[in-house]
């Protein structure tokens, strides 16, 4: 149990939009400012009031000083003078926010943090190999006219075909398995069918649709100009996700080709959705809800990371769990509600299988399936609806668990207050 308590006082989130789509051109940073800033007015808080701010962010983009929470902070109207860190725990970089600032509060280092995380995988960059660097390198130190000439002339086609980093970051390099050949894996371990993987997305698919209302409760409307500053004037307002399909079925599911073994299970139907998007919460200690006034909704009671096999990464909140059961009194059996975050369908099957969680406690609102998976954000995201779901059902204890890319698993265990 943390040493002190932890409260979150509230959490909003951005719509989460399918790679290149509505968010596509999106600053990345807006995704945590702008929920940002309707946090600081529906709870009341000034900016101020903020000892630190941090935000997860996997792919963070160039031109962000390399510390992306820094521009969300200042741009959210959190005071210059305010400090602000990046973390990074790939898909858990969402928990990893919150847990850092926990830690930080525990060790008497502030009492309110801005906490979070952000994703664009539509920009995550493009690559050059090695040796078309070295011409594009060449090319741009050349000052004569024929020098220039003759560099540009040393181009190839294949110089012209960059790598995608997205697709790199999703192979692991400690075992050299993409993240959707781990869940072949379980799937084959686990005897895990197609059928069950698309019955899993399918049902992710209808309890989004079905809880469209309280997922609009963590939703902060986002103003969207595709990055284009000529068009402010007539800019478009996103309300809602547009992952979840009314429309989506076994039947339509099962006839998607496999993804990642041509003999496999695995779909881009029953995997988890490549999405942008952002999430934010304001965590304070008993002392900063004290001096902010402030009305908490839950409060982190503990929280513990574990390291698994690679090849098996989705098996990582099995491992979080027993081991956030061993360090305190945490039963999963007492829990209310368990989120598990769907990365795929098969590695929340392949929980199942250990955790034994009934279905009518497990993700109630949909998951990663049906609402997309925006790396960072993610693990934030599961904590803002687990926080609220609590409240609204008026139920006391919940877990919130996520596999991590490398061989990790998180988890939180969060009480309604």
């Amino acid at each position: 149990m943390l040493p002190k308590e932890i409260y979150i006082v509230d959490g909003y989130r951005t719509p989460f939009a399918k790679f290149h789509t509505t968010l596509g051109d999106e600053p990345p940073y807006l995704f945590g400012s702008s929920p940002a800033k309707h946090l600081f007015l529906q709870t009341g808080i000034d900016p101020s009031r903020v000892d630190e701010v941090v935000f997860g962010c996997c792919n963070q983009p160039a031109n962000t000083i390399g510390n992306i929470a820094r521009l969300i902070g200042v741009r959210s109207g959190v005071p210059e003078e305010v400090p602000a860190v990046t973390v990074h725990r790939n898909c858990a970089s969402g928990f990893e926010a919150i847990t850092y600032a926990a830690d930080k509060a525990c060790a008497g280092k502030g009492n309110v943090f801005l906490v979070g995380g952000v994703e664009s995988m539509s920009q995550a960059p493009f690559l050059f190999n090695k040796e078309a660097v070295q011409k594009f390198t060449k090319l741009s130190r050349s000052r004569s006219l024929s020098s220039k000439v003759k560099n540009a002339l040393a181009f190839r086609p294949t110089d012209f075909s960059p790598e995608v980093s997205l697709k790199l970051a999703l192979v692991d390099g400690l075992c050299d398995m993409g993240m959707g050949q781990t869940a072949e894996l379980l799937a084959r371990e686990y005897n895990i069918t197609r059928t069950q993987q698309d019955e899993f997305a399918a049902w992710s698919h209808k309890k989004a649709i079905e809880g469209k209302s309280n997922l609009s409760d963590e939703i902060a409307p986002f103003y969207s100009t595709r990055d284009n500053c000529l068009r402010s004037h007539n800019g478009t307002v996103l309300y809602d996700d547009n992952g979840p399909r009314e429309d989506s079925t076994v039947d339509k599911l099962g006839k998607l080709r496999t993804v990642f073994d041509r003999n496999g299970t695995v779909t881009a139907g029953n995997a988890s959705q490549v999405t942008d998007g952002g999430a934010v919460l304001l965590l304070m200690t008993k002392q900063g809800l004290m001096d902010t006034g402030a009305t908490p909704i839950a409060r982190v009671i503990d929280y513990a990371y574990a390291g698994c096999d690679p090849r098996r990464m989705g098996l990582g909140p099995v491992k979080a769990i027993e081991k956030l059961t061993k360090q305190t009194d945490f039963n999963l059996n007492n829990m209310d509600l368990v989120e598990i975050n769907e990365a795929f369908a098969a590695q929340v099957l392949a929980c199942q299988s250990h955790l034994n969680v009934h279905e009518d406690k497990l993700n109630v609102n949909g998951g990663a399936i049906a609402l997309g998976h925006p790396l960072a954000a993610s693990g934030a995201r599961l904590a803002i609806t687990t926080a609220k779901e609590l409240k609204r059902r008026n139920k006391r204890d919940a877990c919130a668990s996520l596999c991590v890319g490398g061989g990790q698993g998180g988890a939180l265990w969060i009480q309604n207050v």
